[in-house]
């Protein structure tokens, strides 16, 4: 999988030209999981913007607008206030950066609870709009009616169990879930009830790790973890997260780079130098071909 780069002159930016290369079908992610094992395990991470799914995709299965951008990108307290408006424009900017991952796209709150006709209206705009692959809603048994009127409509649907953000005013703050035999019990029944409505995969977050195990083998397709197992089907991280672009992350998250430390430093760097007037001019800094 690789990418070569050419320049658009009339934005002086590098877009990438990908070599030929099928985008990945729901399908195809959902045969993952054969007989119950996953031989090659599912890798997603969030993606935002165009440029962002440029870096990311050649690298990923899965592409997943979170509504985590209410917080990401917006500074909002919760993904609570996230807007369809915003869910569709960051989609198709993610669609538009992309050429190898299927692209999901969150469907934000209000907008598919209250009826399995209000999500069918939702996720056809968001489809249409963004030319994703899919979306994913969170809720279990209470949802399997609205995942299985989706997909039986031809619009797959990744569901989302466990640690539910859009839930978090019920279950309290964002503690891990399924510490308790019953809560557990309720969220192994939410898993097979949204396998059995057509779900394609499942994310599970934010539970200890004995349940995230006994989810996966519990359902046929494959099962995502967050804050879970490493012996889920998959596993999905907010990429700015892993990237190390905040302070406070969940305990679960391991950090692959320091890249808030790199654009502090860059940043103090280039203010020096605009300060002490030793900016360096178009001269020192463009080098045209010979």
């Amino acid at each position: 999988m690789s990418t070569t780069f050419q320049i658009d002159t009339a934005t002086s930016r590098a877009n990438p030209t990908p070599t030929p290369m099928r985008r990945l079908t729901i399908p195809a992610i959902r045969q993952r999981k054969k007989d119950g094992v996953t031989a090659e395990p599912v890798v997603m991470l969030t993606a935002y913007t165009a440029r962002q799914a440029q870096l990311l995709d050649a690298h990923c299965d899965l592409l997943l607008v979170g509504d985590s951008l209410g917080q990401v990108i917006y500074g909002l307290p919760s993904s609570l206030p996230v807007t369809l408006d915003m869910m569709v424009a960051h989609g198709a900017a993610v669609g538009r950066g992309s050429w190898h991952a299927a692209v999901i796209v969150d469907l934000p709150f209000g907008t598919y609870e209250a009826s399995p006709q209000q999500a069918f209206e939702t996720a056809a705009r968001v489809l249409r709009e963004t030319g994703c692959a899919g979306v994913k809603l969170e809720g279990g048994v209470a949802m399997a009616e609205t995942v299985a009127f989706l997909s039986q409509r031809g619009i797959p649907v990744m569901g989302h169990i466990g640690l539910t953000p859009q839930a978090v005013n019920q279950l309290g703050g964002y503690g891990a879930r399924g510490r308790s035999e019953a809560e557990a019990e309720k969220i192994v029944g939410d898993a097979r009830a949204l396998a059995e409505a057509g779900a394609f995969a499942i994310v599970i977050e934010g539970v200890v790790e004995p349940l995230a195990v006994a989810v996966t083998k519990a359902v046929d397709c494959p099962v995502i973890g967050i804050g879970g197992s490493a012996q889920c089907d998959g596993q999905v991280l907010v990429t700015e997260d892993m990237l190390g672009m905040f302070e406070r992350v969940p305990r679960f998250v391991k950090r692959y780079a320091d890249v808030a430390g790199l654009i502090s430093d860059a940043a103090a760097h280039y203010a020096a130098e605009v300060r002490d007037r030793s900016f360096p001019g178009i001269e020192q800094t463009y080098q045209p071909k010979a």
